[in-house]
């Protein structure tokens, strides 16, 4: 893959494992994230490149992409990963942390996308993969902010993808579900269901750029279950919910065991 790829929020997590995995394939990757000591030792530890990006920023996130070509040439995909998911009941959450969530998982990637696609609309040449998650299709308790900004993202991605879509530029979202990260820390998988590991969301995010489509869901049957749920009736949705504790997931959780997620997304990306 002769590709010259940029991630953000790549010093951990799904980001830091795409970026291997693009790597493996021959891509030239770039690695950005607002954590500086961490990105300089991920992007060390990967032999890539690795820059510092506040991608609520237009000035950081433009010297993000300036700096990916200056050390690795023309941009031809830019991967928007950067994200924060903050948890709890939603008269619990604060005004700050909702304008951050959004700012972050929202703002930014709308930021990312449009100054990707001034780079790559006039060349007529370009990929923009935005991750998104099943929460912006399947909405839970305890997750109302996560789930609006994911919604806003999956909206987004697909109303841009159609409005670029014969110019020569291909949009397209990731929507995984329960992922192995810090992300989820504290909580549950749901009952008789286990959660993906961040190699598989990279192994999504490096076929659609083979490939490309609107949409990829991780797990594929996901996608499915969720699209056929949606011709349920309300009390059916609810009971199934029940049953795999998706109803208290997201609101019984051990908060000591977030501590240390919640305390750095209130100033990381």
């Amino acid at each position: 893959m002769s590709k010259v790829v940029a991630i953000t929020g790549a010093a951990r997590g799904i980001g830091l494992a795409t970026a291997r995995a693009l790597k493996d394939k021959g891509a030239t990757v770039v690695i950005g994230d607002i954590d500086e000591t961490a990105v300089k030792e991920a992007a060390e530890s990967l032999g890539v490149t690795g820059l510092p990006v506040d991608v609520t920023s237009r000035e950081s996130f433009t010297a993000f992409l300036d700096g990916a070509e200056e050390a690795a040439g023309r941009l031809d995909v830019l991967i928007n990963n950067a994200g924060i998911m903050p948890i709890g009941p939603v008269t619990g959450e604060s005004d700050a942390d909702a304008r951050r969530c959004l700012d972050v998982n929202v703002h930014g990637v709308m930021l990312g996308t449009k100054l990707a696609l001034d780079r790559m609309l006039p060349r007529g040449a370009g990929h923009i993969i935005n991750v998104a998650s099943v929460a912006g299709i399947m909405y839970t308790p305890g997750l109302a902010l996560y789930n609006a900004s994911k919604a806003a993202v999956v909206a987004f991605t697909e109303a841009a993808r159609l409005e670029v879509r014969d110019r020569g530029v291909h949009v397209g979202a990731v929507l995984p579900t329960f992922t192995n990260t810090e992300l989820v820390a504290g909580t549950r998988s749901p009952k008789g269901q286990k959660n993906c590991e961040p190699e598989d969301i990279a192994a999504a995010v490096v076929g659609l750029i083979g490939r490309p489509r609107p949409q990829a869901v991780v797990p594929k049957r996901l996608g499915r279950q969720v699209r056929l749920s949606g011709l349920f009736p309300d009390r059916v949705r609810q009971a199934v919910s029940r049953r795999l504790g998706l109803d208290k997931i997201f609101l019984e959780y051990d908060p000591d065991a977030r501590k240390a997620y919640d305390a750095r997304i209130r100033t990381d990306s």
